[in-house]
């Protein structure tokens, strides 16, 4: 018998066991890439009233942040993974441009973080956030 057979010796620790990512894991990470980049003003729908009622149920104890995960879906496998995005652009963008910076910074992050191939990233842009459009997090009804 050889030694490499015999209990597992001879394998390295990385490849004794295996690691599994939720897709919730891939959403947060492409959700903050998704954000970093210059243009993006929102993830998710684009609609006033659906952005207002998503802020009030994403509401978080001790801040008014959404969800990191809205607006990304991913579908992950062993070694794969695919995305789909939905953002809210600034008036004046060059959206083709925007989404290819998306798409690189969400690609670079998730392999980077997960080891995961990404196998592709859809981006849906919903809206364009103008300059005189309020601010979309409505106010608090309580103090």
């Amino acid at each position: 018998m050889s030694e490499s057979s015999v209990g597992g010796a001879a394998r390295a620790p990385a490849e004794r066991g295996r690691t599994s990512i939720a897709d919730g894991v891939v959403e947060k990470i492409a959700g903050m890439a998704a954000r970093e980049v210059d243009g993006v003003h929102a993830m998710g729908s684009g609609s006033g009233m659906s952005r207002t009622i998503g802020a009030v149920r994403e509401r978080v104890p001790g801040g008014s942040k959404q969800s990191v995960t809205r607006g990304v879906k991913a579908e992950v496998g062993e070694v794969q993974t695919a995305l789909d995005l939905e953002i809210v652009v600034e008036y004046g963008v060059a959206i083709r441009d925007v989404a290819g910076a998306v798409r690189e910074n969400v690609i670079a992050s998730v392999e980077r973080m997960t080891g995961l191939e990404v196998v592709e990233v859809n981006i849906a842009v919903s809206d364009v956030k103008l300059p005189d459009d309020p601010d979309d997090e409505p106010e608090p009804r309580i103090q």
